[in-house]
């Protein structure tokens, strides 16, 4: 299992300490130093069923500096998929990748159902 966070995130130690409390085996990638490659990207957009949207960092700073709120609507998929993989300051964060289960953000509930 893939575990992609950012040490410093309040939310991805949360998650870390979840995954070690529970006993889940994991590689850690930090996103800052191994960003996602586009084709990484894309396979777990595509697996995840989610909206790409949800793969954005909306809190992040440098999501708002870039004015992406009212730029990823005019963009395509592959665009926003580009983007993303530019900088993994953008990516949501924690991910964790586990065969076709891709969860983006940290839900307990979803994790402990999923994992």
């Amino acid at each position: 299992m893939l575990f992609i966070c950012y040490p410093k995130c309040t939310t991805c130690k949360r998650a870390k300490n979840w995954l070690d409390e529970n006993n889940v085996k994991y590689t850690q990638r930090d996103i800052a130093n191994d960003n996602p490659t586009y084709d990484e990207l894309k396979g777990w957009y595509e697996k995840s069923g989610l909206p790409l949207k949800k793969f954005f960092n909306t809190s992040g700073m440098l999501y708002k500096e870039m004015q992406l709120k009212d730029k990823l609507a005019s963009m395509s998929e592959d665009e926003q998929l580009k983007l993303l993989a530019t900088n993994g300051m953008l990516v949501k964060r924690p991910i964790v990748v586990k065969g076709d289960v891709v969860l983006v953000g940290f839900k307990e509930e979803q994790w402990k159902e999923k994992l």
